[in-house]
C-alpha cells in the first residue's frame, strides 16, 4: 500500500476520533478523577485509576465515531461540522462502524481487568454511548441524555474501587448529568439556526429565549449538588474554594453567552474544561 495513502487513513480515522479535540475527552474525565478520589478517599487504586483513564480516551473517541455515523445525512447542511470526516466523503459508514466496534472491544477488555459489578455496569455505560447520538430525532433534551452518558462513569469508579454505589454517587451523578446539561446547550447553541432549518432538537431549542435563565438555575442547583458532596464526605476548605472559583467560572460563562454570539457561546462552552479541572484541584488538594 501507498505510504501516502495509508497516512491519510490514520489522519482522517484520528480526525474522526476527534483526537484533535481534547476538550470532549477532558470534560468526561474530570467527573471520573472526582468519583475516583471520592470513593478512594484520596487514593484511588492506581490499576482503576490508570483503567478509567485510557477507557475514557476510547470510549469519548468510540462515542465521536457513532455520532458522526448517525449526523453522516446531517452534518453536510451544518456550517460547523461539514467537514467532518464522513460528511466530506473522507471515511466511509463502513469504515466508521468497524472503528467503532474497535474502539469498544479497547474499552471493554480495559474494564475485564476490574470487578465483576464494574464488567456489568459498563454494558449500561456502552449502551448510552450508542444510543445518544440518535436522540436529536427524538427528543429535544438529548443534552439530558449525553448527561445520563458522561456521567456513568462515576457510578462505574465506585462499583470498581469500592465494589457498591453509596447515596453520595447518585448525587455527584446527578450534579454531572446537570452539569452535561448546560455545557451541552451552551454548545447547541452554536447550531440553533441549523438545527431548526433542518429538524434537529436540542434543549438550546426548547428553552428559547429563556436558555440563560434556565441553565443559570441549573449552575446553581449543580453547585449546590456538589456542596452536598463535600458534606457527605466532610470535606474541607479547599474543597469549597474549588467550588467558589467554579461558581466564578459559571458567572463568566454566563457573561460570554449574554448577547448569544456563536462564538462566544463556543468559548462558554470551551470554559467548561477549567469548571472540571478547577473542582478537581479543589477536591485534590483537601485530600492531600
Amino acid at each position: 500500500m501507498d505510504k501516502a495513502w495509508l497516512q491519510d487513513r490514520a489522519r482522517q480515522y484520528w480526525l474522526l476520533c476527534r483526537f484533535d479535540r481534547p476538550i470532549g475527552t477532558l470534560i468526561l474525565l474530570w467527573p471520573a478523577l472526582w468519583a475516583l478520589w471520592l470513593a478512594g478517599d484520596g487514593r484511588p487504586d492506581p490499576l482503576v485509576l490508570v483503567v478509567f483513564c485510557v477507557g475514557v480516551i476510547s470510549m469519548r473517541a468510540a462515542g465521536c465515531v457513532i455520532n458522526d455515523y448517525a449526523d453522516r445525512k446531517i452534518d453536510p447542511h451544518v456550517e460547523r461540522t461539514k467537514l467532518r470526516p464522513i460528511a466530506a466523503g473522507k471515511v466511509t459508514a463502513k469504515e466508521a462502524l468497524v472503528l467503532f466496534v474497535v474502539l469498544c472491544l479497547l474499552s471493554f477488555g480495559l474494564v475485564l481487568l476490574l470487578n465483576l459489578y464494574t464488567i456489568m455496569l459498563s454494558f449500561v455505560a456502552a449502551f448510552l454511548a450508542a444510543s445518544y447520538p440518535f436522540m436529536k430525532r427524538y427528543t429535544h433534551l438529548p443534552q439530558a441524555y449525553l448527561g445520563m452518558a458522561f456521567g456513568f462513569a462515576i457510578p462505574m469508579a465506585f462499583a470498581a474501587q469500592t465494589n457498591s454505589i453509596p447515596v453520595v454517587a447518585w448525587v455527584l451523578y446527578l450534579a454531572v448529568m446537570l452539569w452535561a446539561l448546560v455545557y451541552d446547550t451552551m454548545y447547541a447553541m452554536v447550531d440553533k439556526d441549523d438545527d431548526l432549518k433542518i429538524g434537529v432538537k436540542s434543549t438550546a431549542i426548547l428553552f428559547g429565549d429563556r436558555e440563560r435563565e434556565i441553565m443559570a438555575i441549573l449552575q446553581l442547583i449543580i453547585l449546590g449538588l456538589l456542596v452536598w458532596v463535600g458534606q457527605m464526605r466532610d470535606l474541607g476548605g479547599f474543597y469549597y474554594a474549588g467550588l467558589l472559583g467554579g461558581a466564578g467560572l459559571f458567572v463568566y460563562q454566563q457573561k460570554l453567552i449574554f448577547h448569544r454570539v456563536k462564538a462566544d457561546c463556543f468559548k462558554a462552552f470551551l470554559n467548561s474544561n477549567w469548571f472540571g479541572l478547577t473542582v478537581f484541584i479543589g477536591l485534590l488538594l483537601d485530600y492531600l
